[in-house]
């Protein structure tokens, strides 16, 4: 089975912001969720932003700055949670304190 076609299915499978998975810690969510994506971008280059926008998905606001901001495409497909602080907070503290909207990390806890 080819990578895109199991994480299709295992996504199509598992809701990890549904609150009957909230068997799960936070900071395992936010590790699973850090993997498979950090798998996506060693297969290629993810969606860019403004595809993402397009497609009616939201950004976060570190997403949003960067999907208007004056570079290519190809800078914009980048694994930006990679870099950002929410992401290590979120893997390593079991509150992380993460409030702004649309990062999914914050949604992975808040309680």
């Amino acid at each position: 089975m080819d990578s895109d076609r199991f994480f299709t299915e295992l996504a199509e499978e598992v809701d990890l912001f549904d609150e009957d998975v909230a068997g799960a810690p936070a900071r395992l969510k936010s590790r699973i969720y850090s993997t498979l994506i950090t798998h996506l971008a060693a297969t290629g280059p993810l969606l860019s932003l403004t595809e993402t926008k397009k497609a009616g998905r939201s950004l976060c606001i570190f997403e949003a700055a960067l999907s208007g901001a004056p570079v290519g495409e190809r800078a914009k497909s980048v694994n930006g949670c990679r870099v950002c602080h929410a992401r290590l907070l979120a893997e390593h503290l079991e509150s992380a304190p993460i409030f702004w909207p649309h990062c999914p990390y914050a949604q992975f806890h808040r309680r």
